[in-house]
């Protein structure tokens, strides 16, 4: 995907008029965040939304609601007992971010469950939660 084809999409989904196109920047250090005045907006493929949500699932396992966390659990105990255990675990945060993922049973298909519940801009999108279509097959996410 072209940087042009990723401004044209923005452009187009804010729409923005010719002047206004030359005020879409891309940053510096992410070729697929666009800024338009102090916006900044992940401009994606389909495939780079799909792997964008893996990483930010994997970064943030640990404060997932407990309850989501034991259904998808290695954990073949009692269902409330492993709810106490990742309780306990997020207690720690982000330092506990590399059991609580040792402890899922199937991360594939924890992601699959969370991204059916929750849509993919709950986890790209942290400005609005929204994902929108847009020109070129692309998706538009608002990030602040």
């Amino acid at each position: 995907m072209t940087e042009s084809q990723r401004i044209e999409a923005l452009a187009q989904h804010l729409e923005l008029t010719g002047d206004e196109w030359n005020e879409v920047t891309v940053s510096s250090y992410d070729g697929t965040l666009l800024e338009y005045g102090q916006q900044e907006y992940l401009v994606l493929t389909d495939e780079e939304s799909d792997n964008r949500v893996v990483e930010y699932i994997r970064e943030t396992i640990w404060a997932f609601r407990p309850g989501f966390l034991a259904r998808h659990s290695v954990m073949s105990f009692d269902f409330y007992v492993a709810i106490e255990v990742f309780e306990a675990l997020q207690e720690k945060c982000e330092d506990s971010n590399d059991t609580v993922l040792a402890l899922i049973k199937d991360f594939d298909a924890l992601v699959a469950d969370a991204v059916d519940a929750d849509k993919r801009g709950h986890f790209l999108s942290c400005y609005d939660g929204e994902e929108n279509d847009a020109a070129h097959g692309l998706f538009i996410y608002r990030t602040n």
